[in-house]
């Protein structure tokens, strides 16, 4: 209900309105990109990008279901198009980028931002196919649920389930074998 008032609002030109929208949902949109495309900048990039879209188009903007949800699925597709035209620049992205090794080991904050099991998961995340690794995050980051995620994405929620199984399996799969090295 909340959303629909401050979408409103923004219709009229309320700027305020527009302010508590990104406020609300920058966050959880940031880390849902960030885990999409391992690039903290190009996820910065995608989420302001669907703001200012969403900032130029709010007057046709017709709120039928989850703002959030709405949100999310502009910023996977955005997430899309970005990673998209990097590799047709031959730009590789990497996991690492999201959390390069800690440059000094005896500070606790590097460590603790940079820990060895969130660089090996995310190099992990960027092993998954993209349908897969969606659903995961939309499900662990988004906290979405299997039908939500269906909605969003116009599959069923039994092929979503399938991809979050399989998408599990394959990240076990690829940890289990980081370890064994």
């Amino acid at each position: 209900m909340v959303d629909r008032l401050l979408v409103a609002r923004c219709r009229q030109g309320n700027r305020d309105a527009l302010r508590r929208i990104y406020e609300k949902y920058r966050d959880d949109l940031l880390i849902m990109a960030i885990a999409l495309s391992h690039d903290v900048h190009l996820a910065e990039d995608a989420v302001h990008d669907v703001f200012v879209a969403f900032a130029r188009n709010v007057r046709h903007f017709k709120l039928t279901g989850s703002l959030k949800a709405y949100l999310a699925r502009c910023v996977i597709n955005r997430i899309r198009d970005l990673m998209r035209m990097r590799r047709s620049q031959a730009r590789v992205l990497e996991a690492e980028r999201v959390c390069p090794e800690p440059k000094d080991a005896n500070d606790p904050s590097d460590l603790i931002v940079c820990s060895e099991e969130l660089r090996l998961l995310s190099k992990a995340l960027s092993e998954l196919p993209d349908e897969q690794r969606e659903v995961i995050v939309l499900r662990m980051q988004g906290q979405m649920r299997f039908r939500k995620i269906a909605q969003l994405m116009d599959i069923s929620v039994n092929t979503v389930k399938g991809r979050y199984r399989y998408g599990i399996q394959k990240l076990r799969s690829i940890l289990n074998s980081e370890n064994e090295q």
